[in-house]
């Protein structure tokens, strides 16, 4: 499987020289890497070749390294049902150059984009509709970037008391969760819930039948 996957790699860097820039093949999945101004080049051709036939967009996602100039990897994986293949491509980007919409080769990669963006703020050139997806209306930062602060942001909530819509800051009480760090080889030192009908005397009747009966 391994070394399929190799000679697809190879192929596919010699088909697309100044696209993609290199390949690894890790725990038996094929990883390209490539440039982010011709991500679109890359993926009709993945989409296209009789090699590859990867058709189905399976997911757009993000990487955040924050220590990096170009901090994001930009993630694309792809399905051949017909090889029964997966190919994974990374791009990198940083926080102002957009990248290529991949809209016009797999129309599902709208609302993956619209995710990466609303989260990460990677943006996409001639994306159709690019706005945020998941978050509330008006939220301002991007929640998965590792520098994004769990405090200090508003969100927005229906309050039963006043019956309307309100803006608040972000809580995220920790002091009323507790958490049993217990090892599952360890019996614990007190009755779990559930637990207590294995305390409590058998009915009167319902024992097992006597030996030899």
């Amino acid at each position: 499987m391994d070394e399929a996957l190799r000679d697809l790699g190879e192929q596919i860097v010699a088909a697309l020289p100044d696209a993609v820039t290199g390949y690894d093949v890790v725990y038996g999945e094929l990883t390209l890497t490539a440039e982010a101004e011709n991500i679109l080049a890359v993926l009709n051709h993945l989409k296209d070749d009789s090699q590859c036939r990867f058709r189905q967009l399976v997911d757009i996602t993000g990487v955040d390294h924050p220590g990096r100039e170009k901090r994001f990897d930009v993630v694309y994986h792809l399905l051949s049902l017909h090889n029964n293949q997966r190919i994974r491509v990374k791009v990198m980007a940083d926080e102002t150059t957009p990248i290529p919409s991949a809209t016009s080769v797999f129309s599902a990669a709208g609302w993956y984009e619209r995710e990466t963006w609303d989260l990460y703020g990677v943006m996409f050139s001639d994306h159709p509709d690019l706005r945020r997806i998941l978050t509330d209306y008006g939220f301002e930062g991007f929640p998965l970037r590792k520098d994004f602060p769990l405090t200090g942001y508003v969100e927005v909530r229906y309050s039963e008391d006043l019956k309307r819509v309100v803006y608040e800051p972000v809580k995220l009480t920790q002091e009323f969760r507790t958490f049993d760090f217990m090892s599952p080889w360890e019996g614990a030192k007190y009755i779990l819930p559930g637990d207590e009908k294995a305390t409590e005397a058998p009915a009167e009747g319902s024992g097992s039948k006597a030996s030899g009966s």
